[in-house]
């Protein structure tokens, strides 16, 4: 392609610049464009699926839910997680604004789990305060967000540039303030510059920084789209960046792109363990101490490490694999069964992932306050991209809000854009083209990265980083030669440079933070004590006048919310400037020059020594589709009323029938939760498939009219037991039905009907109904009984009486746990009692479980004996147990032998008290 000159750049002006239509980038131009702000969102790929939210989201790490959680014990949490590394201010955003969010989000049509009587389901997946929320749904939240950008109303103040890539945020040459970017089309090439009142940067973490162990560029733990380009432009632009030597490093299934996912296993009671079978994590699930403990255990003899799911009853795996292999990956089912494993009898091998940068899950990002607001008046961070530690995907949106807010109250910048900033940009996106037979990217992005897992992946030391500077120095030569000759080859050579500057700053700021910290995640081996003295000071950088790196160690301000352990002073910040590199030894002087290397590829350190394997990309394939259907997606991008969408609601085709009920769940018309119900009769299985997906996602926000009362009531009658299980989820959901006709369908043939029959009864507390389905024949369904037993709002322990005595051990074990619910009086104690000598491990477990309600003198001995029971769950129960009884001097003793226990969970949750 020809190189556009400067002057034909496409011009765009706005007052609020969003760049990135991720997590963070969505909800800041909903926010903005709700303030009044003409918004232009820019996407370098289409908003649609972009971002890492677009693969799914199983659930929501960091829910502080009232009544489940408190905003301070949140704040010190993520304190404690990032050894006190923390402007707490940042995070009590996430912790206060939460909860407004999640019921913002749903009531966009997200949806979050709740129980039978419409409360959060909020689960304890950490050691200490229940914060995970499941997202049954989650796989759809991206589209859920693209439905609100297409509203009406949103269109006249929204405008969104797909395929529009910004390489550099512009600054006023005046008083330094961000007045818009610089950046071209994905597609076509064309260079476009944009005005603006404000810019927000909402990019992402930089997932590409560390190569994966399988060697593919893009096989990577994050999004493989995020190769830091916020983190580059801001640091660009004259931002602060810090905490940048605080990698992100997670547990992953090995040979695998995607999360272990214990978060999701954790409440179905699957957990990590070494080769032997033992559980060994002592610290918490979000810290930099859980991942050192984690690779300790990998590298001993005590390895390798498996996710364990093999113990668990076939519901709990059949659950675990439709989110895991759904929400999660859909590539993930394959994978396994490529090699022949299956959950139900192959525990999943763990490995580490490579390294990253990431504020959402560790703490390394552009400087923000509780605002968003960034070291640049007028730019803005949110997201992974903002440094606030864990914010995960709530704290993104909130932050989204915060930026979206603030940035509104600006309008278009109207002078001149500096001519010598656009030039500069226009040269780094275009200079592949004049070296069309350069180095290509996947060479040269292999051979960088190689790099940062050689030198700057931990554990580290001063040697291997300063090497690590001295190869990125170099590669900005060999990155200056890469050739390109499309716009796509354009984008990928614009990323590599952006990886280059994020492995730069991950260097240079592991070299100067001299202490480790973070476990993992900053651990130097010529360094390897914590120095609070000298180190509780977040450590920034920033770009100095004459280009160089610089640094500053700035105190930890006092906190909100005291943590034992630290105590921070404020203070004035001391300023490091340049980093100072270690001398690293050499084979010592030369009596004579060396001889000279051969030039061109294949010549060491050049680009064309990476693997042959590393090749460009193969072209995308465009796949057939109907003219119907093609006709129907754009009709979809216009947000249309049932009325045109009927007529391929009806068409004689199913897959136009099926893509119009996926059109009918995107764009939500009036009169939308009436026509799903009239799809579930579909001949078609897939229409009626598609129309049950729909309706599970959009539950939250269908009005329950009469109308759809009736359709849903009618599809009780089909024969599809997945079109009747969704029926009765959206009836109870919307409240829309009662016990009787919940009841009848406990004679449904499918067992999983009858699951969702018993939700629905315990939705309208319809005890005696619930009790009669405790002889279903099916034990899946008798479990649920026995927990929704407990769930009613009056429970009572009398209608347990025959799954106590049920000849299922599950089911025995699920009614015994119930009691710590319903309540466990003394006839009922005695049952528990005697329970815990019972063959099966799962009854043990239940009875420990319930003896937290049973009173103190009939509990505790019987709780201290279980602590030397052989399986290590059934002791973990009796710990969580005893500690309900902690007021009891007994009860104290016990747990006071129970902080040596060989299981790190019994450990850890003995140590709480």
């Amino acid at each position: 392609m020809d190189i556009p000159a400067i002057g034909d750049a496409e011009e765009l002006s706005c007052d609020v610049l969003v760049i990135g239509g991720g997590t963070a980038g969505t909800m800041a131009a909903l926010t903005a464009a709700e303030h009044g702000a003409g918004v232009l969102l820019l996407e370098k790929a289409h908003v649609r699926h972009s971002g890492a939210l677009a693969m799914g989201m199983d659930g929501v790490n960091n829910a502080v839910v009232p009544g489940r959680a408190e905003p301070d014990d949140y704040v010190a949490e993520i304190t404690r997680a990032n050894d006190g590394i923390v402007d707490q201010s940042t995070v009590r955003q996430t912790a206060t604004r939460g909860f407004a969010m999640v019921q913002r989000l749903e009531s966009y049509g997200v949806k979050f789990e709740k129980d039978e009587h419409g409360e959060y389901a909020v689960r304890q997946v950490h050691r200490s305060g229940s914060y995970v929320l499941p997202m049954p749904e989650g796989k759809d939240v991206k589209k859920v967000l693209y439905r609100q950008l297409r509203r009406r109303e949103m269109r006249e103040r929204i405008r969104i540039e797909n395929r529009v890539m910004p390489v550099r945020v512009l600054t006023s040459p005046e008083d330094g303030r961000a007045i818009g970017a610089v950046g071209f089309n994905t597609r076509t090439g064309a260079f476009v510059t944009v005005r603006a009142g404000a810019v927000i940067l909402a990019t992402g973490p930089c997932g590409r920084l560390g190569l994966p162990a399988s060697g593919y560029l893009y096989g990577t733990y994050e999004n493989p789209t995020n190769a830091g380009d916020g983190y580059a432009m801001a640091y660009h632009a004259g931002a602060a960046l810090t905490g940048i030597e605080c990698f992100q490093i997670n547990p992953l299934i090995k040979d695998y792109n995607g999360p272990a996912c214990a978060y999701v296993a954790n409440p179905f009671g699957g957990y990590q363990v070494n080769r032997h079978g033992e559980r060994f994590v002592d610290s918490d699930y979000w810290s930099g101490q859980m991942m050192a403990e984690f690779a300790a255990e990998l590298a001993s003899d005590r390895g390798p490490v498996y996710l364990k799911l093999s113990h668990l009853p076939e519901e709990s795996v059949a659950s675990l694999e439709s989110i895991l292999h759904t929400t999660e990956r859909p590539t993930r089912g394959t994978f396994h069964a490529g090699r022949g494993h299956d959950y139900r009898t192959h525990d999943i091998e763990m490995h580490i992932s490579e390294i990253g940068l990431c504020g959402g899950h560790s703490a390394s990002g552009v400087r923000v306050d509780d605002h968003a607001r960034t070291t640049v008046p007028r730019l803005y961070a949110a997201g992974d991209l903002a440094s606030v530690p864990h914010n995960y995907m709530i704290g993104a949106f909130v932050f989204g809000d915060l930026a979206g807010a603030d940035a509104a109250g600006y309008t278009a910048y109207e002078g001149e854009l500096p001519a010598g900033q656009v030039a500069a940009a226009h040269e780094l996106i275009y200079r592949p083209l004049r070296n069309p037979e350069g180095p290509p990217q996947p060479q040269v992005e292999y051979k960088l990265r190689r790099f940062v897992n050689d030198y700057v992946a931990p554990p580290k030391t001063g040697a291997k980083l300063s090497l690590a500077v001295a190869a990125f120095d170099r590669m900005t030569g060999e990155i200056a030669e890469m050739g390109a000759t499309t716009a796509h080859e354009l984008m990928r050579c614009a990323e590599v440079s952006f990886i280059r500057d994020c492995a730069e700053m991950a260097a240079r700021s592991s070299l100067a933070r001299t202490e480790s910290r973070w476990g993992l995640y900053h651990e130097r081996l010529d360094h390897p004590e914590r120095d609070d003295t000298g180190w509780l000071h977040h450590l920034d950088l920033r770009k100095s006048a004459s280009g160089a790196m610089e640094f500053t160690a700035r105190p930890v301000e006092p906190y909100l919310v005291p943590v034992d352990g630290f105590a921070p002073a404020g203070g004035p910040s001391r300023h490091l400037g340049e980093v100072a590199l270690v001398p690293v030894a050499t084979a010592g002087p030369r009596q004579s020059p060396p001889a000279g290397r051969g030039e061109g590829p294949g010549a060491p350190g050049s680009a064309g020594s990476a693997p042959a394997a590393v090749e460009r990309l193969p072209a995308e394939r465009a796949g057939d589709a109907s003219p119907r259907i093609l006709e129907l997606l754009a009709l979809a991008e216009e947000s249309p009323g049932l009325d045109l969408l009927r007529p391929y609601l009806d068409d004689p085709d199913p897959a136009v029938r099926a893509a119009a009920v996926a059109a009918l769940g995107e764009t939500v018309p009036a009169g939308a939760g009436p026509a799903l119900a009239d799809r579930l009769a579909d001949g078609a299985p897939a229409v009626r498939a598609a129309a049950a997906a729909a309706l599970r996602e959009l539950v939250e926000v269908l009005p329950g009219g009469p109308e759809l009362a009736a359709g849903l009531r009618a599809a009780l009658a089909v024969p599809d037991a997945v079109v009747r299980s969704a029926a009765l989820e959206a009836l109870r959901a919307l409240r829309l039905g009662g016990a009787e006709l919940y009841a009848a369908s406990l004679a449904d043939a499918d067992p999983e009907v009858r699951i969702h029959a018993v939700r629905a009864l315990v939705s309208v507390d319809a005890v005696p109904a619930l009790a009669a389905a405790a002889a279903d024949p099916a034990r899946e369904v008798r479990v649920a009984v026995a927990k929704g037993l407990a769930a009613v709002r009056d429970p009572a322990p009398a209608p347990l009486d025959p799954l106590l005595a049920d000849a299922d051990p599950l089911v025995r074990g699920a009614a015994l746990g119930a009691l710590a619910s319903v309540g466990c009086p003394d006839g009922y104690a005695h049952t528990a009692v005697a329970a815990l000598a019972d063959a099966a491990w799962q009854v043990r477990a239940g009875a420990a479980a319930g003896l937290s309600a049973a009173a103190p003198e009939a509990a505790v001995p019987a709780l201290a004996k279980a602590l030397a029971d052989a399986n290590a769950d059934v002791r973990k129960a009796a710990v969580l147990s005893l500690l309900a009884h902690r007021g009891s001097a007994e009860a104290r003793t016990a747990l006071a032998t129970a902080v040596t226990d060989p299981d790190a969970d019994v450990r850890a949750y003995a140590a709480r008290a």
